[in-house]
């Protein structure tokens, strides 16, 4: 079952949604077993009230053992695609079919093999599913822009830096964070490099949403990395 988006706004205003993520190729990924809902867990009892995750695996394990609502995504590199973030209906359906509360996507304006528009693939999800809540992962703010004209519901942050255009940072994009707020009507969740709680406090004053951290929390290589770097 699926929590409406009205609920879920009201439960994560102006506070922190854990993305609980581990690919196949990182240290946390277990083939035997996910083990996110552990980290998922452990977000719920420190006070989160969203999860966002990738994988269909993942969204059910989540929400089956913390009963919060999620984010859900597909990471799967699609040949002819740019984007690897739920890059094609494939993705959209096996979501859909885990009762993923949120669908995130890659709302980029960067190639898709079958040589569609992202405006065209938004409508065609809109069409097959009218009552989907998308979320549009995005790296600038004309594609923030373009996505909330599409009819998505939520635009992220996500993408800054991780597209061939967009500004590459050490740390969180305020800029591109404070440029959303000031020109959509829909939230604005912030995401990307959100490292320390003191980033994260001021994404929330330039008035985001609320705020996605992953990789400061739930991923312990990344986590360690930081510390070594640090004290070289």
């Amino acid at each position: 079952m699926r929590a409406t988006l009205a609920d879920i706004l009201a439960a994560t205003k102006s506070s922190i949604i854990v993305s609980c993520q581990a690919l196949p190729d990182e240290p946390m990924y277990c083939q035997e077993m996910s083990i996110m809902p552990f980290f998922a867990n452990a977000a719920r009892q420190a006070g989160s009230k969203c999860i966002r995750t990738s994988s269909i695996r993942d969204v059910v394990a989540i929400k089956e053992a913390t009963g919060l609502p999620v984010i859900g995504l597909v990471k799967r590199v699609v040949e002819g695609y740019a984007s690897y973030i739920t890059p094609t209906m494939k993705e959209i359906d096996e979501l859909v079919e885990a009762d993923s509360d949120i669908v995130a996507l890659d709302c980029t304006m960067r190639a898709r093999g079958d040589g569609s528009t992202i405006n065209e693939f938004i409508a065609q999800i809109k069409e097959k599913y009218p009552d989907i809540v998308l979320m549009a992962d995005i790296s600038t703010v004309e594609e923030g822009i373009n996505a909330a004209k599409c009819g998505v519901q939520l635009v992220g942050t996500t993408l800054s830096g991780y597209t061939d255009y967009s500004p590459k940072t050490d740390g969180p994009d305020f800029e591109l964070a404070e440029k959303l707020v000031s020109a959509l009507t829909i939230p604005v969740i912030a995401e990307g490099k959100i490292h320390t709680p003191e980033q994260a406090r001021k994404m929330l004053s330039l008035g985001v949403h609320a705020v996605v951290v992953g990789g400061a929390i739930t991923r312990p290589l990344e986590i360690a990395r930081r510390f070594y770097n640090g004290i070289k």
